[in-house]
């Protein structure tokens, strides 16, 4: 396999929305630049070619495969399209960084986490949210039993963006975005960030849906989040969660509970853990991102602060939208792909990487096909572990 020297490596991404802009972005303050771009559409590559200042717009993803100078593909896309492409990129000899959810379903990422391997090809997944400097923090108390024997592990992820029944997005489309909406979309999250913090692998879940609206209102032209146009609309229904309760049992015995929904007004980015152990509590909160609280029993509890280069920002409960956290969350898309793209360039692929890769993605993925057989059939259902082998 050749050395691949910062200069001159050559990178592809597929998406042309937020995250394909956020790669872009993060790539860019890495001093990587995008050689390409691949969009739904050629005048959808082509506009973001313009507006991020791309040379190369593909007409297909075989163009793409095809361009031996292109050495990675990001893949920004929605998740029914990430095993294909994921695949065919592996096979081809580039190296991946994926979205979240890695796939579908654990067969479908098994299969990509053992090709990558077979391969030795880099492969990353957008778990994003560890890279946070008190997340960073929380892992190392963690680490080091400076907290102690862990009891509890509890959480939320709120978000308000799918209030109301006209509020459309691909997301609700189960072709597009899988069965499991809620929990695909932001309770993978949670699940890589406190799996990641602790050290220990969820063992068995217990899971209660509920969906709200039964029927939503899809525009018959499919626009973003904030390109609402409902003059012309289908009712659509609905059978993918609005909301969910997880109750979960952890290694070394260690009980959690998560709340997900993206229906809880004036929320924007609620994401949190409450790490309860035997000497002190972990709690951080996305909406405050610079914060790490610690609590204690017999001493004052504490705040720690990120220390001042990561851009602190003081933010009001009211202020929670995705640009008054923009900075800090942009910080840790960078922080992520400087990882990936240090560890690439090294070309010793023989360590273990310090960023989410697919075996990551594969154990989320066998996470949620628990949480999706619990909810359906009412009982506990047990993580396929020995499958991440």
């Amino acid at each position: 396999m050749k050395k691949l020297k910062r200069e001159s490596i050559g990178v592809g991404v597929v998406g042309t929305g937020l995250m394909g802009v956020d790669h872009t972005n993060a790539l860019r303050e890495n001093g990587i630049l995008v050689h390409g771009i691949l969009g739904s559409s050629v005048e959808k590559g082509q506009k973001f070619a313009e507006d991020m200042r791309i040379d190369r717009v593909y007409e297909s993803f075989d163009d793409m495969l095809a361009d031996v100078t292109i050495d990675v593909i990001h893949l920004t896309t929605p998740n029914y399209l990430h095993y294909v492409h994921a695949k065919a990129a592996l096979l081809a000899g580039k190296h991946v960084a994926c979205e979240k959810p890695l796939t579908m379903n654990s067969e479908e990422s098994r299969e990509l986490f053992v090709l990558a391997k077979e391969k030795n090809l880099v492969n990353a997944v957008n778990f994003n949210i560890r890279m946070y400097p008190m997340v960073q923090k929380a892992r190392s108390m963690v680490q080091n039993s400076e907290i102690g024997d862990l009891f509890i592990i509890q959480g939320s992820y709120l978000q308000d963006w799918l209030l109301y029944p006209t509020d459309w997005n691909w997301r609700l489309d189960p072709k597009m975005g899988g069965q499991l909406r809620t929990v695909g979309d932001i309770g993978s999250h949670w699940i890589d960030l406190v799996s990641y913090i602790c050290g220990l692998r969820i063992t068995e879940v217990f899971a209660d849906f509920k969906t709200f609206h039964q029927k939503r209102m899809k525009p018959a032209i499919s626009k973003t989040i904030t390109e609402k146009d409902h003059s012309s609309i289908q009712e659509i229904d609905i059978n993918s969660e609005d909301y969910a309760a997880i109750l979960f049992h952890f290694e070394n015995g260690v009980q959690g509970v998560l709340t997900l929904s993206q229906m809880c007004a004036g929320h924007k980015y609620k994401i949190l853990f409450n790490i309860n152990a035997s000497q002190s509590s972990l709690f951080w909160i996305g909406e405050r991102a610079d914060e790490l609280w610690v609590g204690h029993r017999d001493k004052p509890n504490q705040i720690l602060m990120a220390e001042p280069k990561q851009e602190n920002q003081k933010k009001s409960e009211n202020d929670s939208s995705r640009e008054s956290h923009s900075q800090l969350y942009a910080n840790t898309m960078n922080e992520l792909y400087r990882r990936v793209y240090q560890y690439l360039l090294a070309g010793d692929y023989s360590y273990k990487p310090d960023f989410p890769t697919f075996e990551d993605g594969h154990y989320g993925m066998l996470v949620m096909d628990a949480i999706e057989t619990s909810a359906r059939d009412k009982s506990w259902k047990k993580v396929r572990l020995e499958d991440q082998k």
